[in-house]
């Protein structure tokens, strides 16, 4: 595989992994609007954003009530 390739699965991957922090942020409940924002910034930050809330975040959050 070249280094090309590469980089094009890893941005593919980041942008997947994104995808579904977003989502996932979206059908939770933080325990305010402002903890959900702050999670959808940390989110938005290139490459480590994902990191971190699967890291930190990811069991923070409650399921919303009604789902």
């Amino acid at each position: 595989m070249s280094a090309a390739e590469w980089i094009i699965l890893t941005g593919i991957t980041f942008f997947l992994l994104t995808c579904w922090a977003i989502f996932d942020i979206a059908r939770k409940d933080f325990g305010g609007i402002e903890k959900k924002a702050a999670w959808a910034f940390v989110t938005m930050i290139p490459f480590l954003g994902p990191i971190i809330y699967f890291a930190f975040g990811f069991r923070k959050g409650g399921k919303k009530a009604g789902t």
